[in-house]
């Protein structure tokens, strides 16, 4: 039977239902299975089938203790009517490469991939005592998106609570007014004085928070899990997309079967890219993922120079989703390629919390740069680059995919590998930014340049975020990174 563990050690042997309901290891690890790859899944079976149908059999190559049964129960409620277009990520030509819209879900970003089936897959677990009456408090630290995808997807869930923190401004005003205006009655919300990393560092901190989790479990009957990309259900629904883009292509006869594919990627977690990995993992032709990064390029430096070393400035840049310097899931590639050396990834990890930094060895990094390609854009070129993509294609992109178009554009390209950017948000969600770049009028409110947006571009901006103008705000606090486990231990009182 397939079994999750830590990336730091073996000592867990978990089913996928278990590694999902508990979300991180115990010693601070992210769960991996050492089956991963074992099942192949057969891309030629899949041309011609919907996406819904494609991700019953990838999730169930990924999550074996779930039934077919259980997985398209999932899959339907997540995959439906709250999507803007059937195909749910459909690929578009984008010049001589092609786009993979990701941003089609509730709230308008790739997150809602992942985060509208992990409430249906948290639904589906038993608690680990037996405890009939135990509930699951979500807690979650967001650069911007996965706050309110994760919020719409657990709100009044039964059973569930969820708390996000954000950075206090240092998200968009449209992705803040998502998060403050959610309803809900098992919703809080919160920004905290900091940024991103301080923020995901303390919900870590509050995971392995033992005193706590006793307190919690004693009093509210309440275990705390993640709705990050730390969470392997978080994870694995992200993978299904990079099949139904090669599917795409076979069926557009942009490729056969067997050809291989490259696949760009803003990320700044790693969690979108490393979805690609497990993709190919499990056996989808894939040739290079390339990491795009903004101005926190720390996964640039990393994958140039084997080292990776968090102390160096941060940037508050037009793209603040991916304004991260400490890149979680990068820990589980690093366990995949150590060829499963749990005891070399938690030195490593060791090395980064205590110093910071830590280095790999020469042979690991040329197998990472075998597969992986990596560029980052400064804020001048991704303007430049939604303009550009503008200008040449007609085609309007957010300052995220705009990392990830610019560095497209710096990368030789072969003319027998189809290329795919996958595009992460809504250009609306971000809509000063790309009036600013596109020189549209960008003054006035969000709202008003939304409007702008769509007049200039004949483009349409999503309902739920136009909608947000006239929206009730129902949460303004603001608290101290040492404030926020105050605030889980209250919500879950409140469950």
């Amino acid at each position: 039977m397939t079994t999750f563990h830590s990336t730091r050690s073996t000592t867990d042997s978990l089913t996928s239902k278990q590694a999902i309901r508990q979300g991180i290891a115990a010693d601070g690890g992210l769960f991996v299975t050492d089956a991963l790859g074992e099942t192949r899944v057969d891309v030629a079976q899949l041309v011609g089938k919907s996406y819904q149908d494609i991700a019953v059999t990838v999730l169930g190559a990924l999550l074996p203790d779930f039934s077919e049964a259980e997985l398209r129960e999932c899959v339907e409620a997540a995959y439906g009517p709250q999507w803007g277009d059937g195909a749910i990520t459909p690929l578009k030509p984008l010049g001589e490469d092609w786009v993979l819209e990701l941003f089609h879900g509730p709230t308008s970003a790739f997150k809602d991939v992942a985060l509208q089936i992990l409430p249906r897959f948290m639904a589906r677990t038993a608690p680990a005592d037996g405890g009939a009456d135990e509930k699951i408090m979500i807690v979650t630290a967001t650069s911007g998106d996965t706050g309110k995808a994760a919020l719409a997807g657990f709100a009044d869930a039964p059973g569930t609570g969820i708390t996000v923190f954000y950075p206090q401004g240092k998200v968009s005003q449209v992705q803040e007014l998502q998060m403050t205006t959610q309803t809900g009655s098992n919703v809080t919300v919160c920004a905290v004085e900091g940024n991103f990393d301080d923020a995901q560092s303390a919900v870590k901190r509050i995971f392995g928070d033992r005193d706590l989790a006793a307190r919690l479990a004693g009093d509210a009957h309440v275990r705390l899990s993640s709705a990050n990309s730390i969470n392997v259900g978080r994870l694995v629904p992200q993978v299904v997309y990079y099949f139904s883009a090669y599917v795409q292509l076979v069926e557009r006869g942009a490729i056969t079967l067997g050809d291989e594919v490259e696949f760009c990627v803003p990320t700044g977690n790693f969690g979108d890219i490393l979805a690609g990995y497990y993709a190919k993992l499990l056996g989808l032709p894939v040739k290079h993922l390339i990491v795009a990064s903004d101005r926190n390029n720390v996964l640039f430096e990393f994958l140039t120079t084997g080292t990776y070393n968090r102390q160096r400035p941060f940037f508050q840049t037009i793209s603040p989703s991916m304004d991260i310097l400490i890149s979680s899931n990068l820990e589980r590639m690093l366990y995949y390629m150590s060829d499963k050396d749990s005891r070399l990834i938690s030195m490593l990890m060791n090395d980064l919390n205590q110093w910071g930094a830590y280095e790999i060895p020469d042979e690991m990094l040329a197998r990472i740069r075998h597969i992986f390609g990596c560029g980052w854009a400064d804020e001048d070129q991704v303007r430049e680059s939604i303009r550009d993509c503008w200008e040449r294609n007609r085609y309007v992109i957010d300052p995220h995919t705009a990392c990830g178009y610019f560095v497209l554009r710096q990368m030789p390209r072969d003319p027998s590998v189809p290329r795919v950017l996958l595009s992460t948000a809504s250009p609306y969600k971000f809509p000063r930014v790309v009036n600013e770049s596109l020189g549209f009028e960008a003054t006035g409110t969000d709202f008003a340049c939304m409007d702008v947006l769509a007049r200039e571009t004949g483009t349409t901006a999503p309902a739920a975020l136009r909608g947000l103008e006239n929206a009730a705000v129902r949460f303004g606090d603001v608290v101290a990174i040492d404030g926020m486990a105050g605030v889980v231990e209250r919500a879950a009182h409140a469950l």
